[in-house]
């Protein structure tokens, strides 16, 4: 029997069979039992609903056919493991900023916006480099309003080396929708949250209504999906919408009712610090007598058969069979992910042009990006698209005059020095800069009709909203004390998570 048959039988008969339910991985609470209860609403004797089919089910009961090895379906053992994660959580987490202000903070609205800016920063960036950015963030800009009066340009230079810039632009936008559309205060739910704002995803909201607001409802991050996937053996691609579907499922359903921030961020926390993508802490996991992968391990090295096979062909949380259990990963066998995609390979010439300034300190020419698409809005050299064809070691003068917005004698050119490069990897993108270095001994005249463009001292250059890729590649090849000229070819190569 299958589950509409098992559906329609119910509603014939008012009844449901919780053996039939359990064969299919469903939760007997979400299901009318034989009593005449209808759990959902808690009244005896309700008249179930009858709009048919699988509507009559949560959508967590509506999957594909799930082993009990795949679920939390006890409900001891999810209150176990909520009590010895939080346990856990209130003796070892980390202090934190975003922490201390959610904690303390009064105002709800001003509490949510602190949630909500640390979410932002952490997406894709590590804990470490984000304190001092959110520590200046929040001195600088304290409250909604604050930040929507800033510019672009102040949230660019500010956010500059933090990587995946349109967050911050996407940050302020949302932050001005939400005084000027909604009086200053912000969504009281996941759900609106998801709906009024834009830039905020499923995650984020969620993470600022479970800890600002309390509201019981779990979160999906890379952390949690590690967690969840060890815990239960989920080997399939991670990825796909279907295990990401009951990822968030199982988040839900163990998310702790009466301490919902603190539980999500303690089931983050765990794989932030314990659960880590290589060489796991598994000795010191609060919840390791919960997790399904640990116990195989376990198992393993005692010469145990295996018994946490689910026994069911083709499941779809399992490991593929061409990827079968790796006994030298232990728990690192889960999570699974799909193979990377190739970063697309982008190569560009860029000139750095220097002149002497009013007190002879060297200045520097950079020019203002389009307000869309990559690195919107930051500031950089002049960047041409490079040629498909090999470069020589010169560039011609009608080249560095596409790159740079003012017109160049001749004559100059032959003083553009042997290019560099510098090659920088972005998240999808690899990226080398062809440089090339050009001193002026007099001024020239910009071109008002080009990009916005000014010139710069050194200091000036690293203080501006420049991309990490300028600032570490292309900027190492300033010299305050000997100028440009003394540029010599070098590869700088560095690993980041930019954009």
């Amino acid at each position: 029997m299958g589950l509409d048959d098992i559906i329609l039988h119910a509603e014939q008969r008012q009844v449901v069979d919780l053996a039939e339910i359990r064969v299919l991985g469903l939760r007997e609470e979400s299901v009318q039992s034989n009593t005449g209860m209808d759990t959902r609403h808690g009244e005896p004797g309700a008249t179930p609903r009858s709009t048919g089919g699988l509507s009559r089910l949560p959508a967590e009961c509506r999957c594909p056919l799930l082993p009990q090895k795949h679920l939390f379906s006890d409900p001891a053992e999810i209150e176990a493991l909520r009590g010895n994660l939080l346990a856990w959580y209130d003796r070892c987490k980390r202090d934190l900023p975003w922490r201390t202000l959610a904690a303390t903070e009064l105002d709800a609205d001003r509490r949510a916006y602190a949630v909500w800016v640390s979410e932002i920063m952490l997406q894709q960036t590590q804990v470490v480099t984000v304190i001092d950015y959110y520590n200046r963030w929040m001195q600088k800009w304290p409250t909604l309003q604050a930040l929507a009066q800033a510019s672009l340009e102040e949230v660019n230079e500010l956010w500059a080396g933090l990587g995946y810039y349109s967050r911050g632009k996407r940050l302020q936008e949302a932050a001005r929708k939400v005084v000027s559309e909604l009086a200053g205060r912000m969504p009281r739910t996941a759900e609106d949250l998801q709906k009024l704002l834009p830039g905020v995803g499923r995650y984020t909201a969620g993470a600022i209504a479970s800890i600002s607001y309390g509201q019981a409802t779990g979160v999906v991050d890379g952390n949690v999906i590690r967690v969840l996937c060890r815990l239960r053996c989920i080997g399939a691609d991670s990825s796909s919408p279907l295990v990401v579907d009951r990822l968030w499922d199982m988040a839900n359903a163990l998310v702790d009712r009466s301490r919902p921030g603190d539980f999500n961020q303690a089931l983050m926390e765990l794989g932030a610090t314990v659960c880590v993508p290589k060489a796991p802490l598994c000795g010191e996991c609060p919840v390791k007598q919960h997790c399904r992968a640990w116990r195989r391990v376990s198992m393993t090295s005692k010469s145990v058969p295996d018994v946490e096979d689910c026994g069911v062909g083709g499941c779809p949380l399992c490991p593929p069979a061409t990827e079968p259990w790796d006994s030298r990963l232990g728990v690192t066998n889960f999570p699974r992910k799909a193979a990377k995609k190739q970063p697309r390979v982008v190569k560009t010439a860029t000139c750095v042009l220097e002149r002497r300034g009013c007190h002879g300190a060297p200045e520097y020419l950079i020019v203002q990006r389009p307000n869309s698409g990559l690195l919107a809005g930051l500031w950089e050299f002049p960047t041409l698209p490079h040629s498909s064809e090999p470069w020589q070691t010169q560039c011609t003068c009608g080249a560095v005059e596409w790159c740079i917005p003012c017109c160049l004698p001749a004559a100059l050119c032959i003083h553009l020095l042997i290019p560099s490069q510098v090659v920088h990897i972005f998240s999808h993108i690899h990226q080398t800069y062809v440089v090339y270095s050009l001193p002026l001994d007099g001024d020239v005249t910009l071109d008002p009709a080009s990009s916005p463009s000014r010139w710069v001292t050194e200091e000036e250059f690293h203080a501006s909203a420049v991309s990490t890729a300028m600032k570490k590649g292309v900027g190492s090849t300033m010299s305050p004390a000997c100028g440009l000229g003394m540029v010599t070819p070098v590869l700088l190569r560095a690993q980041y998570t930019a954009l």
